[in-house]
């Protein structure tokens, strides 16, 4: 499935504005090492959408694929 690929965004994303998964995960009220599961399943919309307010992002521009 695609969650390597939402993760490695997230993660990108927050290395970008200094911020560590586990203080993205906590700022955005979630559990420690939800960012990381999502390697494996994806994320409720909710908690999504919460990561993407942290770093300022809209969701779609973790959704959208990269095909080119």
């Amino acid at each position: 499935g695609g969650g390597k690929l939402l993760y490695e965004k997230i993660k990108q994303e927050a290395e970008k504005q200094n911020i560590s998964i586990s203080a993205l995960e906590r700022k955005a009220g979630l559990g420690n090492a939800t960012i990381k599961g999502w390697n494996k399943s994806s994320p409720s919309v909710k908690n999504l959408c919460a990561v993407a307010n942290v770093l300022n992002v809209s969701i779609e521009y973790f959704l959208e694929d990269d095909a080119s």
